[in-house]
């Protein structure tokens, strides 16, 4: 086929199903608003009378819900937050936290949130020699995190590409991205945590947890590698040095990157695209991952992605699917690596596809050109995520086919992207770290985008049949089986808590956090006695 006329759009599709694994703040916590603005010791407060307000409520990337509380908290210091917290508790003010603003969920803009901290303020990124380690402050964004470890020591940390994700939410949730399969997720690397707490006589306090054995807050440093946010405490920052890391020199702290990537695509059209066209190509896609994502394998420096698109009502032609990969280009034989690869995807496809040219890229140009594209996507959302320890099946196949197929919706962009896991994340115990999907070799983000508020019920519910009827088997989720794993919690779903859309038995954090759910209770039991930090999906103490 031709090279497509919409191309700028396919690169944003691409962009943002590739850096959707960024996103996922779904931090919550308590707090009081002080009577008036402050300094100093005191975060800045606006309220619904100060012209930055609007600005303030508009700021999340998930347009159906609004973030009206009495007013916004910008915190700078921890000393600030502890402050805002000790008020919640005093006057018993449901206070919600927020980094990069970007939980797919409404905890932050829920009505019973009165007041919201917001950290963006708290963005700092610098060595610290004392830990030889790395701080990021919780609302330090993630392009300027790459940015400032790269040019400064040339490391990096494997996260997710995005340009506004901040590292509050997503490190805490086990964020992952294009370097995870070679080095594992960011809290793989996490050496300490800062979290604001609350004892169970209400007193508030700033509590630094390492993951050394000896340290008698290890276990809160353990339930921040991979919990999610707004289940025992405010994190104010955080300190990483990977655990194999020797001596004080900064430039050996963290993972290197490759210094260039191969990039390439390969555009498959609706026009042609059979059922049977579309099992060869998804199976393809999935079989390659179950045979190729060891931690010993030559691929382990790949990055995939299969985009499935949805149908728009206004669009009979367009595109199927993108396949998108990124490689290290340093790699002994890259090119007939990446050729490979991209050969195994068409076997029996037998659809006339649009390859686009290869580019070698610098890693972190690469890195910014995503995270350019997925910023642009924004609008009302919903979506959903599952971890896959082997490809779909036919049958699940043919829901994908039948459903993004349909034009029965009026969203502007649909899609179910599936991408590369495993790897090094695999070589990681479940116990290890609170993150307990340890051995699969893909994800896969259900995902819709629309712009009008009167297509609201009819896109979230056409989400929720697409994701029910691909795991109907399973009681309409992805429970832990031969293929599938539960889900990500960094993109939290409230209907996995939902006995309508959730029939497994299995409960909803059983999904989301395995056999690990227990001991993240005894945490909760020790760190937040009074339930100050919670919201729908957080953890809850042992009774």
């Amino acid at each position: 086929m031709t090279a497509p006329n919409r191309r700028l759009f396919v690169t944003g599709t691409i962009a943002a199903a590739a850096a959707a694994g960024a996103a996922g703040n779904a931090g919550v916590a308590n707090a009081a608003a002080p009577k008036a603005t402050g300094t100093g010791s005191n975060a800045v407060v606006v309220d619904p009378s100060d012209p930055r307000y609007e600005d303030l409520a508009v700021r999340g990337s998930n347009k159906r819900f609004s973030t009206r509380p009495e007013a916004f908290h910008l915190a700078t210091t921890t000393d600030q937050v502890v402050r805002a917290v000790q008020r919640a508790v005093r006057d018993g003010k449901h206070i919600a936290v927020r980094s990069g603003g970007h939980c797919y969920e409404n905890f932050v803009g829920d009505p019973s949130v009165r007041q919201v901290v917001d950290l963006a303020g708290m963005n700092t990124v610098r060595w610290d020699a004392a830990r030889s380690a790395f701080e990021v402050g919780a609302g330090a964004r993630l392009a300027d995190v790459y940015r400032t470890l790269y040019y400064g020591w040339g490391v990096t940390i494997p996260g997710g590409a995005s340009a506004t994700v901040a590292a509050g939410g997503h490190v805490q949730g086990g964020g992952y991205g294009a370097l995870s399969r070679r080095h594992g997720i960011s809290s793989d690397h996490l050496q300490a945590v800062e979290v604001v707490v609350v004892d169970a006589s209400g007193r508030a306090r700033a509590v630094i947890a390492t993951r050394d054995a000896r340290d008698p807050h290890r276990e809160l440093w353990w339930a921040h590698t991979g919990a999610g946010g707004g289940n025992f405490g405010v994190v104010t920052r955080y300190w990483f040095r990977s655990p194999s890391a020797r001596g004080g020199d900064p430039a050996t702290a963290l993972p290197r990157p490759p210094g260039s990537v191969l990039a390439a695509s390969v555009m498959f059209p609706r026009e042609g695209m059979t059922k049977s066209s579309f099992r060869a190509l998804v199976g393809n896609h999935g079989r390659w991952h179950e045979r190729n994502s060891g931690p010993r394998s030559p691929y382990t420096g790949l990055f995939s992605g299969l985009v499935l698109l949805g149908r728009q009502a206004q669009d009979d032609q367009g595109l199927s699917a993108i396949a998108f990969t990124h490689l290290d280009a340093t790699l002994p034989h890259a090119e007939k690596l990446l050729k490979d690869h991209v050969d195994a995807l068409g076997v029996g496809v037998g659809v006339e596809a649009y390859t686009a040219p290869t580019e070698t890229l610098p890693w972190l140009s690469s890195v910014e050109a995503l995270a350019t594209a997925q910023d642009a996507e924004t609008g009302r959302q919903k979506i959903k995520s599952s971890y896959l320890r082997r490809s779909f099946t036919d049958e699940q196949i043919d829901v994908l086919y039948d459903v993004l197929g349909s034009t029965d919706h009026t969203n502007e962009t649909s899609s179910v992207s599936i991408q590369s896991y495993g790897g090094k994340v695999n070589t990681v115990h479940p116990a290890a770290t609170a993150s307990a999907q340890r051995d699969s070799v893909m994800k896969a983000l259900f995902m819709n985008t629309w712009q009008n508020p009167e297509h609201d019920a009819a896109n979230v519910d056409w989400l929720r049949r697409l994701y029910a009827g691909v795991y109907r088997d399973t009681g309409g989720v992805p429970a832990p089986g031969e293929r599938s794993d539960g889900c990500f919690i960094n993109f939290p779903d409230i209907d996995m808590a939902d006995p309508k859309w959730n029939t497994s038995g299995v409960p909803w954090h059983t999904l989301y956090y395995g056999a690990n759910y227990r001991r993240l209770q005894a945490v909760k039991a020790v760190w937040d006695p009074r339930n100050v930090f919670h919201h729908p999906l957080s953890v809850k103490a042992a009774r």
